[in-house]
């Protein structure tokens, strides 16, 4: 496993299950060899669906080792965030010293920088990995909104390949697209059809954690020109997605992955779990999807 040149299809966002508190890596485990075989780009480990927060960094590092071994080769991304720039820079050269196909880094939370802070602060972790970022655009968590010039100027860096474009604004992402200077992987996962048919190239995706191999085949299908077939195949995963995100992220997908007994509801604080009502709506759903 080495880095990549080409980060496009669908990327698990993956969650990080706990047991009593700890990180449950028999689950975690088996959670990625469910996943392995289902058409899917790779994973990313400690993102936002991860908890990464919640996590300290020997267990970010042991979360890490256990989706490598897991994935059997199969592509993983790691999800590095923070507003230290010395710890930041130590981390990610640490971390593209291992087997990883990229770094998934955002702008730094609660300091709000510039434009020129903020192509400063991604110019440098670039220059300090070896191998490529993905810039991990998402202002609603972090505070920083990154313009479309800073993007542009941000991808002549030879490590700066792809985006996960949390950004909410649609214009941006069609002329990010259609400028062709980054790879556009959506990370919100309403927003999967649309990337795509406008010539994105994936998705980073928490809420395809269920249903996988239809959302690889309706991304199969916008590959082939097929938009009738790839929209009957997505406009029933809608209500799945909306009930993904109707309590906060990762509550609902790992309470239904715990009503299948992939692992606990379990999450740590401030997280809490989902409802039972909102996993008995997602369980309803699972039943009304027609079969791929």
């Amino acid at each position: 496993m080495h880095s990549l040149d080409d980060f496009s299809g669908l990327w698990i966002s993956l969650v990080t299950p706990f047991a009593d508190g700890a990180v449950d890596h028999p689950a975690l485990a088996r959670l990625v060899q469910r996943l392995r075989g289902t058409g899917i780009a790779g994973f990313v480990a400690c993102g936002s669906t991860g908890e990464a927060a919640s996590l300290d960094e020997a267990e970010q590092q042991a979360v890490l080792d256990t989706v490598l071994v897991a994935a059997q080769g199969l592509p993983v991304v790691m999800g590095l965030s923070g507003y230290h720039l010395p710890k930041m820079l130590a981390a990610v050269k640490a971390t593209s010293a291992q087997p990883v196909a990229g770094l998934l880094v955002t702008a730094p939370c609660y300091i709000r920088p510039s434009q020129s802070g903020l192509l400063r602060w991604f110019t440098d972790l670039a220059d300090a990995s070896q191998v490529p970022l993905i810039i991990y655009d998402i202002p609603y968590r972090t505070g920083a909104t990154l313009d479309l010039a800073t993007l542009l100027q941000l991808a002549r860096h030879p490590r700066i390949r792809a985006i996960k474009d949390c950004g909410g604004d649609a214009a941006k992402t069609a002329a990010l697209v259609a400028s062709g200077a980054l790879q556009v992987l959506t990370g919100e996962d309403a927003q999967f059809f649309s990337t795509l048919a406008q010539g994105g190239a994936g998705a980073i995706s928490a809420s395809a954690h269920g249903h996988t191999q239809r959302f690889v085949k309706v991304m199969q299908a916008i590959a082939e020109g097929d938009l009738p077939q790839a929209r009957t195949l997505w406009q029933p995963l809608l209500p799945w997605i909306a009930g993904q995100f109707a309590e906060p992220n990762p509550g609902p997908i790992k309470g239904w992955l715990a009503h299948y007994g992939l692992m606990q509801a379990e999450l740590r604080a401030p997280m809490t779990v989902a409802s039972q009502a909102l996993v008995d709506r997602l369980v309803t759903l699972d039943q009304n999807l027609p079969p791929v």
